[in-house]
C-alpha cells in the first residue's frame, strides 16, 4: 500500500523548474460560440505552467518544494500572489519581460475544453546565466528535479540538457516532461525519468501506430538507452511504466472528469514524491496514476482532494504485463 507522506522536514526537496510560466485562466462558458460575445460563468485564476502545477501537487502531498524559473513584471508579481500552498517556496529568477498568460475555455455544452497558450517573453543570455546560478545555488539541498513545460524564446533546445547533467553530477534523480527538440536534446543527457505521451513518442520515432504494443516497443528502445523510468502518459486510460522492475500498466477508475488539464503534470508530480519517499515501481505508478486522476476531479488547475486520492489509491489497477 501507498504511503502518504506527513513529515516533510526530515527529507530533502524537490525542485521544479518552469522556465515560461504563466497565469492560468480558466473560464467555464454554457457553449463556446466561435465570432461571438460569451460570458463565462466561472472564472479561475493559478500561478501557473507545467512545472508550477507538478509544484502545487507535490507540496499538498506533503513533500517540500522549491519552484524555480523565470518571472516578470507586473504578470510576475500576480502570479507570486497567487502561490498559497504550504511547503512551496519560490527562487524566481526575475527578468524584464512580462510573465505570460494562458486560457482555458471549457465548454459545458460539450464537456470539451479549449486552450489558447501565449508563447512568453524572451530571455536574454544574462537572464539564463542568473538562472544557472541560482540552480547551482539550490541544487545541493534537493533528491529530485522535475523540469517541465516549453520554453520562452531566446533559449537553446539543449538548455534542459544542461540542467539534467548538472543534476545528475551531484546524484539528483530528474524528470523531464517536455516535447520536440527539447525533449530530444534532454534524452540524450539521460534524465532518471521522461513522460512523455502517445504523440510525442511518434515526434520521437515517426510513425502513426499509437498501440500499446508498439509504445512498449519504443519505449523499451528508450529504457536501453539509460533511461530508468520510461513512462507513457495515456490521457483517461492512465499510463505504462517501463523500468528495469518490469513492463506495468496502471490505468485509474472511470472518472466524471471536471478539469483535465494539469492531469500529466499532477502524474509527474506523483513520480517525484515516490522518488523521494523511496516507493517501488509499482507504488510509484499507483501513486501517480491516483493523484492525476484525483486532480481531474477539481476545477482549479494542479489541484487535488485528499480524500479523492486516499479513495483512489484503492480504485487504480496495476497490471504487470511483462519482465523487462
Amino acid at each position: 500500500m501507498v504511503r502518504l507522506q506527513s513529515d516533510w522536514c526530515i527529507v530533502l526537496m524537490i525542485i521544479t523548474v518552469t522556465l515560461n510560466p504563466s497565469i492560468d485562466k480558466y473560464y467555464v462558458v454554457d457553449e463556446l460560440l466561435p465570432h461571438q460575445v460569451m460570458r463565462a460563468r466561472m472564472v479561475n485564476n493559478t500561478a501557473g505552467g507545467k512545472g508550477m502545477n507538478v509544484s502545487r501537487v507535490a507540496a499538498s502531498a506533503g513533500e517540500k518544494v522549491t519552484a524555480m524559473g523565470f518571472l516578470g513584471g507586473h504578470c510576475g508579481n500576480y502570479f507570486k500572489s497567487l502561490i498559497d500552498v504550504a511547503n512551496l517556496n519560490c527562487a524566481f529568477t526575475c527578468v524584464c519581460g512580462e510573465t505570460r498568460s494562458c486560457i482555458n475555455i471549457h465548454d459545458l455544452a460539450t464537456n470539451q475544453s479549449t486552450e489558447v497558450l501565449e508563447p512568453g517573453e524572451p530571455v536574454t543570455k544574462d537572464d539564463l546565466d542568473r538562472f544557472l546560478r541560482d540552480f547551482k545555488t539550490q541544487l545541493p539541498y534537493a533528491d529530485v528535479v522535475t523540469i517541465s513545460g516549453s520554453m520562452p524564446k531566446g533559449v537553446k533546445p539543449d538548455f534542459y540538457a544542461n540542467l539534467i547533467i548538472l543534476a545528475k553530477e551531484q546524484g539528483k534523480k530528474v524528470i523531464l516532461d517536455s516535447s520536440g527538440a527539447a525533449l530530444a536534446a534532454g534524452i540524450g543527457a539521460i534524465p532518471t525519468m521522461i513522460k512523455p505521451n502517445s504523440d510525442e513518442i511518434r515526434q520521437l520515432f515517426g510513425g502513426e501506430n499509437s498501440k500499446p504494443d508498439n509504445l512498449i516497443h519504443k519505449g523499451r528502445q528508450l529504457h536501453t538507452r539509460g533511461i530508468e523510468y520510461v513512462v507513457i502518459s495515456l490521457g483517461e486510460e492512465g499510463a505504462l511504466l517501463i523500468c528495469s522492475e518490469g513492463i506495468f500498466s496502471g490505468k485509474p477508475p472511470q472518472l466524471n472528469i471536471v478539469n483535465s488539464v494539469g492531469c500529466g503534470d499532477s502524474m509527474v508530480a506523483g513520480f517525484a514524491c515516490g522518488f523521494q519517499r523511496g516507493y517501488d515501481a509499482e507504488e510509484s505508478l499507483r501513486f501517480a496514476v491516483a493523484i492525476s486522476a484525483a486532480n481531474a476531479l477539481t476545477a482549479e488547475t494542479g489541484s487535488f482532494l485528499e480524500e479523492d486520492l486516499k479513495n483512489l489509491l484503492k480504485e487504480v489497477k496495476i497490471q504487470k504485463l511483462l519482465e523487462q
